[in-house]
């Protein structure tokens, strides 16, 4: 999955983290905490950033000798996901998506979604955005949040 926008839910005001399939056109929206989609807002690590709380975990693994290799939504049940980071040797920990989410993106680590999860509630990129990723910033923007103001964290309950 690829980050495709972090907006502002227009309703309850909580940030919302739009992932998208690399190679497919389904996408989906994650609610976050605002701690976390303000580490997402500042965008991947570079040497020369002041380090972030979550910017600790890669290096504490690596001091243990093992390899952080990404973040993977797992679960979808009474429309709250759950989420593991995902380490060498098959080693998964469980983490709040919001926190998983971060980490990934400050770490440029890949992000998963369970097919089970993009079947269940993915949404169709062209559908949000009908001009596709030629239309201009602002114009994408638009047609998101017009997409957004009608979800909620509900819509993910368990049908």
């Amino acid at each position: 999955m690829r980050v495709l926008r972090l907006v502002v839910h227009t309703r309850t005001r909580e940030p919302v983290l739009l992932l998208g399939e690399i190679d497919g056109d389904r996408c989906l929206p994650v609610f976050l905490r605002r701690p976390q989609a303000e580490v997402i807002a500042v965008g991947p690590r570079g040497d020369r950033d002041q380090p972030l709380t979550q910017d600790l975990i890669g290096p504490i693994v690596a001091g243990l000798g093992r390899r952080l290799e990404g973040a993977e939504i797992t679960e979808l049940r009474d429309g709250t996901f759950s989420a593991e980071l995902v380490f060498d040797q098959g080693t998964r920990i469980a983490a709040l998506p919001s926190d998983a989410l971060a980490v990934a993106v400050r770490d440029q680590l890949p992000i998963g979604v369970a097919d089970e999860i993009l079947d269940e509630v993915g949404q169709s990129i062209a559908e949000l955005f009908p001009a596709g990723g030629a239309a201009p910033p602002d114009q994408q923007l638009r047609e998101f949040r017009e997409f957004i103001e009608d979800v909620s964290p509900e819509d993910f309950r368990d049908r």
